[in-house]
């Protein structure tokens, strides 16, 4: 298996090619528990100069342990995440624009499918608003996130995705965008019928959810 300073470095590089960040915003983090380093993308550093040696290995309280560079302004949120959440191996931060557009309006992205209901498990929640100081973001995380859910979009800011690998936490971050644009297309077009589009049942949620995770979906 590759590394997990290079799972990072190939992990970042989706987030450009998806779609999901624009200039140097988002991060992609992943951590290696058994020794205790948090690898994250360095501060600023456009994706296409990215090389592998500038992602940055990190402890818990942000000291260098590894590489030359800063790391993401955003370690401090990862960090607590990592804490917090002791099966997580992989953390996602961006500002995608479908999921943003939720976190401007304050809204959750509502479960309006069945490949919601597969993915979350549910809605996809939202925090209040918190300013980027301290511990703030990560509290607000932990206090808004749904078991089951690998993502919680922040109030005013934009998505966080967690989950057991860096590979993990790409994918429910584009799985988040690609649910928030289709809800929003739905809820609009809804509107111009005058339809209130409706959440599917949470006993549909839960058998479709079931079945994904566990329940016949996929090979063994």
């Amino acid at each position: 298996m590759k590394n997990m300073r290079n799972r990072v470095y190939e992990a970042n590089l989706l987030l450009p090619e998806y779609g999901l960040v624009v200039g140097t915003q988002g991060n992609v983090s992943g951590m290696d528990r058994r020794r205790g380093i948090i690898y994250i993308k360095p501060s600023g550093v456009p994706y296409e100069k990215m090389k592998p040696a500038d992602i940055v290995g990190i402890d818990v309280n942000g000291n260098v342990i590894e590489g030359k560079l800063k790391p993401s302004v955003d370690w401090v949120h990862h960090a607590f995440i990592y804490a917090h959440m002791k099966d997580v191996c992989g953390v996602v931060h961006t500002h995608s624009p479908y999921a943003t557009a939720f976190a401007a309006a304050g809204i959750p992205v509502p479960c309006l499918s069945t490949g919601q209901a597969d993915v979350f498990g549910g809605e996809i929640p939202i925090t209040d608003y918190v300013d980027n100081r301290a511990d703030g973001i990560g509290r607000e995380i932990l206090k808004h996130k749904r078991n089951g859910c690998p993502a919680v979009i922040l109030g005013k800011h934009g998505v966080f995705s967690f989950d057991a690998s860096p590979e993990k936490a790409v994918f429910a971050a584009l799985m988040v965008e690609y649910f928030a644009k289709i809800n929003l297309f739905a809820i609009l077009m809804g509107q111009a019928k005058g339809i209130n589009v409706e959440p599917m049942t949470l006993p549909e949620i839960e058998k479709w959810y079931k079945r994904y995770h566990g329940g016949g979906y996929g090979q063994k």
